[in-house]
């Protein structure tokens, strides 16, 4: 059984900063993509970043050159760096990770909380 367990959530102030970390653990042979999405109230759920076990990296053009997602394969864990933060970004972020395991499947996060405020 393989679980995911986001943190880094929280409440920020307009032009601040906060890292979101989503770790996997279980039996686990490798992770393909991992990613992050969000869902803002009344909204549809919208594609944030992505990164390849390569480490290539892709970014929605809402958060281009203010986010940046990592990723520490040794940890199976993908990271979101998360700067200049606009009260347009409040939303519940959720990681998703392509997980090679027992069986093969995408594992979402329970999601975690970004709020900021203006």
């Amino acid at each position: 059984q393989v679980q995911l367990v986001e943190s880094g959530g929280g409440l920020v102030q307009a032009g601040g900063s906060l890292r979101l970390s989503c770790a996997a653990s279980g039996t686990i042979f490798s992770i393909n993509d991992m990613g992050w999405y969000r869902q803002a109230p009344g909204k549809q759920r919208e594609w944030v970043a992505g990164i390849t076990r390569g480490g290539s990296t892709n970014y929605a053009d809402s958060v281009k050159g203010r986010f940046v997602i990592s990723r520490d394969n040794a940890k199976n864990t993908v990271y979101l760096q998360m700067n200049s933060l606009k009260p347009e970004d409040t939303a519940v972020y959720f990681c998703v990770l392509q997980v090679v395991a027992v069986t093969h499947r995408d594992y979402w996060g329970q999601g975690t909380q970004v709020t900021v405020s203006s």
